[in-house]
C-alpha cells in the first residue's frame, strides 16, 4: 500500500495546504509538525510561484511573500529533507508546470524522491497533457494526483480510471478561497468518480469552517483546506504554528461530531 493510500485507510483524511516559505522556512517546518500533531493525515506543500493561476488572493499573497523572501525550489527541497524525519504522514507538492519544467523534470522528481515527497499536484496541467509529467513522476515513485472539477464533464470517467494516489475533487468553479456555501453537486461528482475507481477522493476549494470540512469529508474520503489556514499564517506570521494547529484540530474534531 502506498503512503498516500495509508492516509485514507479506515478513516476520513484531513488534508491541509500551506505555502512553503511564508513567512519563512523555519516557520513552515514548525507548521508542518503542528499540522500532523493536530490531526492532519496528509499535507499539501505549495512551492512558491510567480503566477499561481488556480489560487485566489489569500494564497497568491502567500506566494508573493515567499518569493519576496527569496525562496527557491532548492530551498523548499532542503526544508522538506530537514523536516521529513520528524513527520510520519505523506507530503505532497502542489505547484505549477513551469516550476517543474524550469527545474528540469527528471531532476525535480528525483529530488522529490530523495526528500520524501509522495505525490504532486499540478493544477495547470490538463488531463490531455499529463502524460509527460506523469511518466517522469512514475519513474521516481511519485504519484501524479489528478484533479476533477464540475466542468470535467465527460472526462470524469477517463480521469478517475487512470488516477493515482488520491483524486482532488474541486468543489466549485474559479480559484481557491473561502466560500460561505459550497457547490451542491459535489456528491454527484464523487459518486461518479467512485463508479470508476477505488482511489480515494478528497474535496477542496472553498472549505473554511469545521462544519464545511465535516460535510465534505462525509460525502467523500476527506477534505482539503488551504486558504483558511494560509490566512492564519498571514495574520500571525512566525507565531502561526500554534494557531494553525488549533484551527486544524477544530476541523478534524468536527469529522467525529454527528
Amino acid at each position: 500500500m502506498s503512503n498516500i493510500a495509508k492516509a485514507f485507510e479506515n478513516k476520513k483524511a484531513f488534508i491541509p495546504f500551506i505555502t512553503c516559505g511564508d513567512p519563512d522556512l523555519d516557520t513552515t517546518k514548525k507548521i508542518i509538525i503542528e499540522l500532523e500533531k493536530n490531526g492532519a493525515d496528509l499535507i499539501e506543500l505549495g512551492i512558491p510561484f510567480s503566477d499561481p493561476t488556480a489560487e485566489g488572493p489569500v494564497i497568491q499573497g502567500a506566494n508573493i511573500r515567499a518569493l519576496a523572501n527569496g525562496i527557491t525550489t532548492d530551498d523548499v527541497f532542503a526544508m522538506v529533507k530537514e523536516v521529513k524525519p520528524q513527520v510520519n504522514i505523506p507530503l505532497v507538492f502542489m505547484t505549477y508546470a513551469n516550476v517543474v519544467f524550469s527545474y528540469g523534470m527528471d531532476r525535480f522528481f528525483e529530488n522529490c524522491k530523495e526528500s520524501g515527497i509522495d505525490g504532486i499536484i499540478l493544477p495547470d496541467v490538463p488531463y490531455e497533457e499529463k502524460a509527460e509529467f506523469e511518466g517522469a513522476a512514475r519513474d521516481f515513485d511519485i504519484d501524479f494526483i489528478s484533479m476533477i472539477a464540475p466542468t470535467s464533464a465527460d472526462r470524469i470517467d477517463m480521469i478517475s480510471k487512470s488516477a493515482k494516489g488520491f483524486i482532488y475533487v474541486v468543489s466549485s468553479l474559479g480559484v481557491t478561497g473561502t466560500r460561505s456555501k459550497l457547490n451542491g453537486n459535489i456528491k454527484d461528482l464523487v459518486d461518479r468518480v467512485r463508479k470508476n475507481t477505488d482511489v480515494p477522493c478528497a474535496v477542496g476549494f472553498g472549505i473554511s469552517t469545521p462544519e464545511q470540512a465535516a460535510e465534505m469529508a462525509n460525502i467523500s474520503d476527506g477534505a482539503i483546506v488551504g486558504s483558511a489556514i494560509v490566512r492564519v499564517v498571514e495574520k500571525y506570521g512566525v507565531e502561526a504554528p500554534k494557531h494553525v494547529g488549533e484551527l486544524v484540530k477544530s476541523m478534524k474534531e468536527a469529522y467525529y461530531v454527528s
